[in-house]
């Protein structure tokens, strides 16, 4: 069975409900949060049900604190693979708008859990928050449980061999400090950002590395500089290369942008949407001199992207 997403949790058709569901925001679906999707998963299979995600749209932040900068690990589609990937039947992806935000814990088991998604299981994480001023707890959740009908399972926390909590945070954190990797170990997979390819101003063409450009968008913003990638395609190859995440202070400022030399590579992709996984920090962005020096450094960047992610080159 593929995944498939249920936007909302009014009307919802009784094939849809009924289910074994994870609670949470899962913005990464990072470790700790599969972590969560297991007890969920436990629970779906001893009860022969289907395995769900509840989860909101936009994240909540969005709506509390708007003008915040950009925070996404993931786009939703990226978010529907991940979780189908773990075996997740169904993703409610619930309105989080002032309806949503002005149920208390009760009326939000009462009203979203029960009456429209018909759960039977629910699994939370230890510090999971839920309802008007976050008033619910996980103990709380299990006392819903015992009252309404469903069973609860509450996931510990997972941690690094340091003790260090695995969080979408601590993803944030690494990428802005230009730390891929660290990131990749709490996700489980390297952070990726997806997007149509868009026309740029077709210099690295010119230069003989041409780029297929992304916009970042709405997405966190790791550290600007130069990354050794892998890009999948949408026919599914993935293909090596050196990307420059910034705003082009050499050849004339721009919005901040994912710019990818694809490494032996010469296709079409405008209008293609592509991902683009980061995998090791090279270097900040610079601002060179002349076009020649701009060269120069890039045929280095692509020396070292190449003995990352392309070694047999």
């Amino acid at each position: 069975m593929r995944l498939k997403t249920i936007h909302g949790w009014k009307d919802v058709p009784p094939a849809e409900r009924g289910a074994c569901v994870a609670l949470g925001n899962f913005d990464g679906v990072h470790r700790g949060h599969q972590q969560v999707i297991a007890q969920a998963a436990k629970a779906s299979l001893a009860d022969k049900l289907p395995l769900g995600v509840v989860t909101f749209d936009p994240h909540p932040r969005r709506l509390f604190r708007p003008t915040e900068p950009a925070f996404k690990l993931m786009t939703h589609p990226q978010q529907a693979r991940a979780l189908e990937a773990l075996g997740v039947d169904l993703l409610y992806l619930l309105p989080f708008d002032f309806e949503m935000a002005s149920f208390n814990d009760r009326e939000f088991v009462e009203k979203v859990l029960v009456g429209g998604l018909g759960v039977k299981h629910v699994a939370v994480g230890f510090d999971i928050s839920f309802g008007r001023g976050r008033t619910g707890s996980a103990d709380l959740m299990k006392a819903y449980g015992q009252e309404y009908g469903f069973s609860v399972s509450v996931a510990e926390p997972v941690a690094n061999r340091e003790g260090e909590k695995f969080s979408s945070t601590g993803v944030r954190d690494a990428l802005r400090d230009g730390h891929p990797e660290g990131a990749a170990r709490i996700l489980g997979r390297p952070f990726a950002i997806e997007g149509v390819v868009r026309r740029g101003q077709q210099l690295g063409r010119q230069l003989g590395f041409p780029t297929a450009n992304v916009e970042v968008e709405d997405y966190v913003v790791p550290k600007l500089g130069v990354y050794a990638t892998r890009t999948r395609l949408p026919d599914g190859r993935e293909v090596p290369g050196v990307a420059n995440l910034g705003n082009n202070p050499t050849t004339g400022e721009v919005e901040t942008r994912l710019e990818t030399w694809l490494f032996d590579f010469d296709e079409d992709l405008y209008g293609q949407v592509i991902e683009t996984d980061l995998i090791a920090f090279l270097r900040p962005e610079l601002k060179f001199d002349s076009i020649p020096l701009l060269v120069e450094q890039i045929r280095r960047d692509e020396v070292a992207a190449r003995a990352i992610v392309a070694p047999a080159f």
